[in-house]
């Protein structure tokens, strides 16, 4: 028996598709920065940090708790500043392709 990967049935009609594509994507980019969309980044590298420094490094919980804190309240504004200068100059980039 040959298998062969993905999809070998036939192609799906325009309902079946998932809806956006690259527009869907593009639009997610266009979006301003917020400082919740920042914040919970900064949860989610902290919480990996956490514990890959209690399980890996073997440091206390308290202290692997004490040094998450500190990364959400340095990344937080971290990521929401390097978010808006890349929003401000593909912002600027549109804008410059738009005025011919």
């Amino acid at each position: 028996m040959v298998e062969t990967r993905g999809r070998t049935g036939r192609k799906p009609t325009g309902s079946e598709r998932k809806p956006g594509g690259r527009a869907s994507r593009m639009d997610r980019f266009n979006k301003p920065p917020s400082w919740r969309s920042s914040f919970n980044r900064a949860l989610i590298a902290a919480a990996v940090f956490v514990a890959a420094s209690i399980l890996i490094l073997k440091q206390k919980p308290i202290a692997g708790v004490a040094f998450g804190v500190f990364l959400v309240l340095f990344y937080t504004p971290l990521t929401f500043y390097t978010d808006s200068f890349f929003y401000k100059r593909s912002q600027a980039k549109l804008a410059g392709q738009r005025k011919p």
